[in-house]
């Protein structure tokens, strides 16, 4: 089934890979058939009824679950009339791209109104320089770069280092891996928000940015942005905040009736925010935008190219051709919703993130994780968090598991707000919290992954995860 590399999982620490394996083929590889899958062009054109009836089968399985508001995050909207009017623009602009803007001069006009009015948000001023990305992996990527090519540049700085909190997303480890930056890691306070003593005590000669979150994807809670930034400005050092996931709600919370902090560049010390359109902005996969307060640190985020023999050749973002349909539909989005269209579906959100927390405050035996608003994870003391997971996903929602502590988590959208969905999941996590404690649950497809990951190397769980993404993508 996978040809395991350099390290030999079989019966490891007890644990049985190949019977993971098969787990993982159920959920990620349904559809695997020698009979049906294809492994080269074939001869003759299929017919277009015939594909198309093929892609309504996998429509029809897989959309049911997120329609059904059983899914986190993943589809942030999903409503008509929405729906058909980006099927109608994409028929208008499928051919652009942002590469040519002397043939489609319309895709920068967009661009350029997307991060203005995505800087309004951040209470950004006229200085302000950005881009519209692919998604929030490549704005952090962009800042992240940025910050190494900048600071190389004004202090000679050789070994970059950045400090990010363990809860920081991926994507700025894997913004190090890629251009040789050192993380320097600190640890979370006891209510999962950045240690901000750690990150001061963290910070060297070779500092060029720390990075808070707005929230964090684990546990939803809120890095303290104020602190962070005075710490970057005292050090004349870049300070990137990740508002990814909450850029469409964060500017929206107070006008919902809730407490929250100031985060953005309002905040002296902020230099740059990277904030996802395609999420609670309500935009088609992928856009996100990526946001500096000046416009001589955007000046290291872009290539440029007078000398080719090709001709000129720029790029503001990591791609060259970037289909301009994506960034038009951003920009749809954003004025078909509004502000007012932006307030109402963050308190709805807000609203029944609320009515989680308080209903998980009192399910005996299970706990909310920090203090979220909308990003609400749960965990517990008493009994394995992994097992109520796994009783949820019999149930069929589609959670996100969590480690440090163990337990799982559901990024509330649009789709929780609609009738009966946030009963629905709190009469669920009781249940499976009562089969639980009952012992009708005795093991979770995933734990054994996650029990992996805590316990070895971190090499010997990267080889193994690798190996899994490369069985993923193999016929």
């Amino acid at each position: 089934m996978l040809k395991y590399r350099r390290i030999n999982y079989h019966n490891m620490d007890g644990i049985n890979f190949d019977s993971v394996l098969k787990g993982l083929q159920k959920e990620l590889k349904p559809y695997d058939s020698k009979e049906t899958n294809f492994v080269k062009i074939p001869e003759k054109g299929i017919a277009e009824s015939s594909l198309l009836e093929t892609l309504a089968h996998f429509a029809e399985r897989e959309n049911a679950p997120w329609k059904e508001g059983k899914v986190s995050g993943a589809v942030y909207y999903g409503d008509e009339p929405l729906l058909s009017f980006y099927e109608k623009l994409y028929h208008m602009v499928s051919q652009t791209n942002a590469l040519h803007p002397d043939i489609w001069p319309s895709i920068p006009k967009f661009e350029r109104e997307i991060v203005s009015m995505s800087s309004s948000l951040m209470h950004g001023e006229d200085g302000v320089r950005g881009a519209v990305s692919s998604g929030g992996t490549e704005s952090i990527l962009l800042a992240m770069k940025t910050y190494r090519d900048y600071f190389r540049r004004k202090t000679g700085i050789m070994e970059p280092e950045i400090i990010l909190p363990s809860t920081a997303h991926p994507s700025f480890l894997k913004a190090c891996e890629y251009f040789s930056i050192k993380p320097v890691i600190v640890g979370v306070d006891e209510h999962f928000t950045a240690d901000v003593e750690a990150v001061k005590e963290s910070m060297s000669g070779n500092t060029i940015a720390i990075v808070g979150s707005m929230p964090n994807f684990p546990f939803g809670t809120f890095d303290p942005i104020e602190e962070l930034a005075e710490l970057a400005e005292d050090k004349n050092v870049g300070m990137h905040v990740d508002a990814c996931l909450g850029g469409f709600i964060d500017p929206f919370v107070r006008d919902s009736g809730y407490d929250f902090p100031n985060f953005d560049f309002s905040v002296d010390g902020v230099t740059s925010i990277s904030m996802d359109t395609h999420k609670y902005g309500y935009a088609p996969k992928g856009t996100s935008v990526v946001l500096y307060r000046n416009g001589d640190y955007f000046q290291s985020q872009l290539y440029a190219n007078a000398t080719w023999q090709g001709g000129i050749y720029f790029t503001p973002t990591l791609l060259g051709s970037r289909p301009g349909y994506p960034i038009v539909a951003a920009w749809a989005a954003m004025l078909l919703m509004g502000r007012e269209g932006y307030v109402r579906e963050a308190k709805r959100i807000l609203d029944t993130g609320d009515f989680i927390k308080k209903s998980v405050s009192g399910i005996s035996g299970v706990n909310v994780v920090g203090n979220p608003l909308w990003v609400i994870a749960i965990s517990s003391k008493e009994m394995d968090p992994y097992l109520i997971w796994e009783s949820m996903s019999n149930k069929g929602w589609m959670l996100s598991g969590l480690s440090n502590p163990a337990g799982f988590h559901v990024a509330l959208t649009h789709r929780h707000t609609l009738d009966s969905v946030k009963e629905k999941f709190v009469a669920d996590l009781k249940s499976s919290v009562e089969l639980v404690k009952g012992g009708k649950i005795k093991a979770s497809s995933m734990a054994p992954i996650y029990g992996m990951a805590s316990v070895l190397p971190k090499e010997s769980t990267d080889v193994f995860l690798k190996s899994v993404v490369e069985w993923l993508y193999s016929q």
